[in-house]
Parts: structure tokens; sequence; C-alpha cells
């Protein structure tokens, strides 16, 4: 079959690779008809998340049931189906309280209660290095989805694929950022980054009933795309962090946002003094969105960090988050735990996923398409992909 291949920083090649194959009896092989790019994935691309050997990447897809295990129960040939990104047993403890991303089966040889940089890592992802259990994931024609009893999910056939395969990561992650901030309704939620997890977690919001979202970029063009998607309040980040963080008090009657969400990461747009901080502290990287999210979100406030921070900073703002009270969670978005009401929002229309999308590319071009993502050209804010081109 076809696949998108990291091959190190930078590198990512449309090669042919062997079929997935059955291994469990809960296994199921999903011929894929259409995936995506994520931002995630930039890291792997990038090499903040090093991946020695050639893999398969991709944590957004969905399909075809092609083939299904002696133990599958509820799905069959021709089932066709969205997966969450975790991949996940379905009955350990940490399933069990509906945190698939922690789950104690799915990534043997590198799993720990620690949660070190390079030891002890959370359950496994599909694509995502083999620090997270070294699964081939779904950037590619046909994809092997174990534990399928639990993961994936029939979709309506009169729902296309672009309506619902963003309830593989992207809607589910975004709405988890507002859930952790517990948005019962009329609340101001601060966004920070208008990428796709971004507008997902602003259109989470409105429908989880805020009074008002504010969705902070450094790139127009995105803030542009997330005012139209969303509805939402805009702020450049151009003049640095004060005054983004003076902007949102000034929405919020000097007492900032009652939820902020980081939805960037620890590769944020970096001037040459953030970079030189960095290799000064030994760190990769940058908390600087993290930073601002707790110096915006008011006293007592609830901060969601759906951005990846995969090592740790020295300069962590400790004081402030102790003398302000703040609330501060993060980690894998359980998605599992939301998909099914997710869809149901989908069908009723109550929500709308598909109008983010700025670029259509054959898998074939999937170079291109890591490009123009990374660097943020022709206005990229997501990219699907047809694996069958």
């Amino acid at each position: 079959m076809k696949a998108a291949v990291i091959h190190g920083p930078g590198s990512i090649k449309y090669d042919t690779v062997d079929d997935p194959i059955l291994k469990e009896k809960d296994d199921i092989i999903l011929k894929v008809t259409s995936t995506a790019i994520c931002g995630s994935d930039l890291h792997i691309y990038s090499g903040g998340f090093p991946q020695p050997r050639p893999m398969v990447l991709g944590h957004e897809f969905m399909g075809i049931v092609e083939e299904t295990g002696s133990a599958v129960t509820h799905l069959k040939r021709g089932d066709r189906v969205v997966v969450p990104f975790p991949i996940a047993c379905g009955n350990c403890f940490f399933c069990d309280h509906d945190s698939p991303g922690n789950c104690e089966h799915s990534n043997p040889e590198h799993y720990g209660p620690e949660g070190g940089i390079m030891t002890e890592k959370g359950g496994a992802l599909f694509g995502y290095t083999d620090l997270y259990g070294g699964y081939d994931g779904g950037q590619a024609q046909y994809v092997r989805v174990p534990y399928a009893n639990y993961g994936p999910r029939v979709v309506p056939e009169d729902l296309s694929d672009e309506q619902v395969l963003f309830l593989t990561d992207i809607f589910p992650t975004g709405y988890t950022g507002v859930d952790w901030g517990e948005v019962k309704g009329g609340e101001t939620v601060a966004i920070f980054g208008a990428g796709p997890v971004g507008i997902m977690a602003a259109k989470s919001a409105w429908l989880r009933g805020a009074s008002q979202v504010i969705i902070v970029d450094t790139l127009q063009y995105r803030l542009d795309k997330a005012r139209v998607t969303t509805s939402s309040t805009t702020i450049l980040w151009n003049d640095g962090p004060k005054d983004v963080v003076e902007q949102i008090r000034a929405l919020t009657k000097g007492r900032g946002a009652d939820v902020c969400i980081d939805a960037v990461g620890f590769e944020p747009d970096r001037n040459l003094g953030d970079r030189i901080k960095a290799t000064l502290n030994f760190e990769k990287g940058s908390i600087k969105v993290l930073e601002a999210c707790m110096s915006a979100v008011r006293r007592n406030g609830i901060v969601s960090v759906l951005g990846v921070y995969p090592v740790n900073y020295d300069n962590f703002p400790l004081g402030q988050f102790f003398d302000k009270g703040i609330v501060l969670k993060g980690g894998q978005a359980p998605a599992h735990k939301h998909i099914d009401k997710l869809l149901d929002y989908v069908i009723q229309g109550k929500v709308k996923l598909d109008d983010i999308i700025t670029h259509r590319l054959p898998l074939s071009e999937i170079s291109h398409g890591y490009e123009i993502f990374k660097k943020k050209e022709d206005n990229c804010v997501k990219v699907v992909l047809d694996p069958w081109k």
C-alpha cells in the first residue's frame, strides 16, 4: 500500500509499505477513505518528538472496515467508521475512568506512572512515535486498528467524510479544553491559537453557553478564518503577550477570562530572544503561550492545556499559579468520552466542522501538505488527504 512515512526531521515521503495485518483477535483492518494532518504531527516532523525509525504517521483518519478479527463483536466488513486518536483497551483502570489516553495496556514497552521525558509514558496513540506505542498511523491506504470493540464509531451514511472526520481528534480535543474549563454558561473563554484545535475549542465554547469567546493568534489570516467560522472576538498577538493580556482584561472588566485555553503548545512562533532564552535554559521550545494564559485568566480561573509540552521547564510561574489560585488542567484529550455526544451535535446540525478545511490534497502530495502546514503558507489552516490519489 501507499503511506506517508516519516524518515527524520523535515522528511516525510509517499512510500510503498507492507499492508497491515490482523495481530490480535479484536483488531480490524480499515480501508482509509479520508485522513488529515494534525498540528501534533508537526512536532514529529520538526524533530520536537524524536522518531528514530521510519514510521507511518497520522491519527486523524476514518474509513471502511475491510477485515475483522474473530473477537470483534459490533463491527462488520463494510461498516464506515471514525476512529478516536488514543489507542485504548476499554477495560483497564483509566479506561474505566474515562481517561483512554492513560490506558495501561496499549503501550506496554514504554508505559509507566512517572510520565518522564523519554520513559514511562502514557497510553498509545496512532502514528505517534515509538514512545507512544509504535503503532503505524492512518495517513495511509490501510491501517490496523487495535481494540476495535472500544474505539471505532459507525457514522451515518448521509454524512460526508469531511463532516465527521474531525471527530477523530481536533473536535473532541477542542471540546475537552472547554469541558476542563467547566463552562456551564455565561463565561468568557480566551483561546490562544487559531489553528484547527483552537477553532474547535471556540465552537465548543459556544455549544457550552459561553457569553464571550476570544481567540488570539500571531497570524491575521488564521484569525480571519476563526472569525468567519466561529463568530468570535479576535486579537492579533503582535506586540507581545502584555498587550494581549491587557486587551483580554479590558474585555472582562479588568478581571481576566474565566477560562484560558492553550491550543499552541511548546512550539509557538518565537523571536530570537525566545530562542536564546530556551538555549540558555537547556529547554526545548517555549512556555510563552502557557505563561500568557496564566496572566490572562482571572483569579481562581481555569487554564486548559491542549497544546503539547513534552519536556520540563524550570521557569514555570509557580508563584503566579499559587497567588491567583489558578486551576491547571492538561493532557491527552479523552476522545472516547466525548465522541458519541459530539457526533450527535453534528447529526443534529448544531455544529459544522468542515468549514476549517483550506486544502484538499492527494496523499501523494504529503510532503507539500506538511510543508505548507508547518510554514503556514498559502493561508493553510487544515489539510485533508485522499489516500487513493
